[in-house]
């Protein structure tokens, strides 16, 4: 075999697996546009029933065709604190099946028509205006390119079924033996790690079988290794995490890894049932499709009914060593791999900074009636933290923008933007409330019994118009402008009010000019904080 023939194979490798990479990448992009509030409402159903967890994963892993995205997406939420460690098991078990898909993609006989779809869904992706018909232009897209990408790296794999010295090296991992096919395991393992993607190393497999490289065998003992090795994304992403969501990438290795230790001694029993249920008319690739499948499926049913104990002995198994650190947001940005639930997990972000508000809120109404050094120090605290999220929101939103997104998220991640500067600014003027009260008593001033009574009153009131402006956020409810309106009103007469009657009392022995700075200043801040929350409800309502 001549140098030039050894880099033309490799460039037609290299090359039709980068082609394969991408077309994988916009398959899943387009189909994250066209079903991304769909895949919003699956993970929004996830469970403690181990059933619906697991058909939730299967589903949204057959949506986005990757377990690895889909198990990342799933440590993401699990650090973020949206889902329990018993729900992501499911969810990761639900991955394993959803992830034989692909195996069933590229075992069909379509590669020749992958350059045809490239070419004609190319046309509607340029030329249309619809955006439907973009999205589905670029799930085409994807698909032509998985097909085109295999057809090349089968190309450039051809040459190498008649090469004695290539043969010569596969002879010495045929899982003829139980030492041959542990080395199949570990050589499928350590090239998916390095891949890190499952479905990629299992196409290359099964063209490898394709093109009579390989054997059924071969095949399916690399395919085992293959599925360990898709873990390593998960463990990748756990890194620097909470605890639990390290807990959840151990599940999803400890899943793989005993369930090929199980399969390792029923491997030839296996395959000879197989050969004898499967019809002779099956092609190679559909054989190993359907290995993949009744694998994972196996697993599946084994380990549906140990979530409970598994979770527990992870809890044993990886200690408690972060329980201190502060989680500052919901925003984790391995979750941008996944463009349509990416958009919930900011929004998700959004009604933390909502709850934190509400947290301050009262906070303040406690050392209104009372001092409290330690309250005071965890009020201003979430102030900063809150900068924190609000700088976190922008960036993870700038990063979101770059993906390919339909129309309604972009609208929706604008939306997001304003929420979370408008919540910013509420924290803003609650450390302002805080710092006046602080320099009244500085200045060794009293606030007279009629003005703290209406001081507490407006508190109150502004703290509950807050908090029913941000439920209808949460509920994305846009009927609330017209209460947040009426409601707003009222606080700006109780300020008027209010102002008029300390005013009338600023020339007696009652009033002080100083206290009176402070105190009208107090009162704007809190105007300033109805106007925030207005805001919001406008941005809920659809209004800016």
């Amino acid at each position: 075999m001549t140098i030039n023939m050894i880099f033309e194979m490799l460039i037609k490798a290299v090359g039709g697996l980068g082609i394969f990479l991408l077309g994988m990448k916009q398959m899943s992009e387009g189909m994250q546009a066209m079903a991304g509030e769909k895949l919003r409402a699956l993970i929004r159903k996830v469970t403690d029933n181990r059933f619906i967890a697991t058909g939730i994963g299967a589903a949204i892993t057959a949506l986005i065709q990757s377990s690895s995205v889909t198990t990342v997406m799933v440590v993401g939420m699990v650090n973020a604190g949206v889902m329990t460690l018993t729900q992501s098991i499911g969810v990761i078990l639900g991955a394993d099946i959803g992830t034989t898909i692909t195996a069933w993609i590229v075992s069909l006989k379509l590669a020749e028509y992958g350059l045809p779809l490239l070419g004609v869904s190319a046309f509607f992706y340029l030329f249309t205006k619809s955006d439907r018909v973009r999205y589905i232009a670029i799930f085409a897209l994807g698909l032509g390119m998985i097909f085109f990408g295999l057809e090349i790296m089968k190309s450039g794999f051809y040459p190498l079924r008649s090469n004695e010295d290539f043969i010569s090296l596969w002879s010495r991992f045929s899982p003829s033996t139980f030492w041959g096919l542990l080395k199949c395991v570990l050589v499928g393992a350590f090239v998916t790690a390095v891949v890190q993607s499952s479905s990629a190393t299992v196409a290359i497999t099964i063209t490898l079988a394709q093109t009579g490289i390989i054997d059924y065998q071969t095949a399916v003992a690399l395919v085992l290794g293959e599925n360990i090795g898709t873990t390593i994304t998960a463990y990748l992403a756990s890194l620097g995490a909470t605890t639990w969501a390290k807990r959840a990438a151990f599940a999803h290795i400890s899943i793989k890894i005993m369930g090929v230790l199980l399969m390792l001694p029923l491997f030839y029993s296996y395959i000879g049932f197989l050969n004898i249920v499967l019809p002779d008319s099956i092609n190679i690739g559909q054989r190993i499709a359907v290995t993949h499948s009744v694998f994972n499926i196996l697993l599946v049913s084994l380990f549906i009914w140990f979530i409970k104990p598994l979770a527990k002995f992870l809890t044993i198994l990886v200690r408690d060593k972060n329980l201190s650190s502060s989680r500052l947001s919901f925003i984790d940005f391995r979750m941008l791999d996944v463009p349509a639930l990416a958009v919930q997990q900011s929004f998700q972000s959004i009604v933390n900074m909502a709850d934190d508000i509400d947290e301050m809120n009262q906070w303040l109404e406690n050392i209104l009636t009372k001092s409290n050094d330690k309250i005071e120090q965890n009020l201003i605290r979430k102030e900063v933290e809150l900068d924190v999220m609000q700088k976190d929101i922008m960036e993870y939103i700038g990063a979101l923008m770059a993906h390919t997104l339909s129309h309604e998220d972009t609208i929706e991640l604008r939306k997001q933007l304003r929420l979370a500067d408008e919540y910013e600014s509420i924290s803003d003027y609650l450390i302002v409330l805080l710092k006046l009260r602080n320099k009244v008593k500085k200045n060794s001033l009293k606030f007279a019994n009629q003005d703290k009574t209406q001081l507490y009153e407006l508190h109150a009131f502004v703290r509950a118009y807050v908090k029913s402006i941000s439920d209808a956020m949460k509920a994305k409810d846009a009927e609330i402008l017209k209460k947040a309106m009426s409601d707003g009103k009222i606080v700006n007469q109780k300020i008027k009010q209010h102002r008029a009657v300390h005013l009338n009392r600023l020339g007696t022995k009652h009033g002080s000019p100083m206290f009176t700075l402070f105190y009208m200043d107090m009162l704007s801040a809190y105007r300033r904080i109805k106007d925030h929350a207005f805001n919001i409800a406008e941005v809920v309502a659809g209004e800016k």
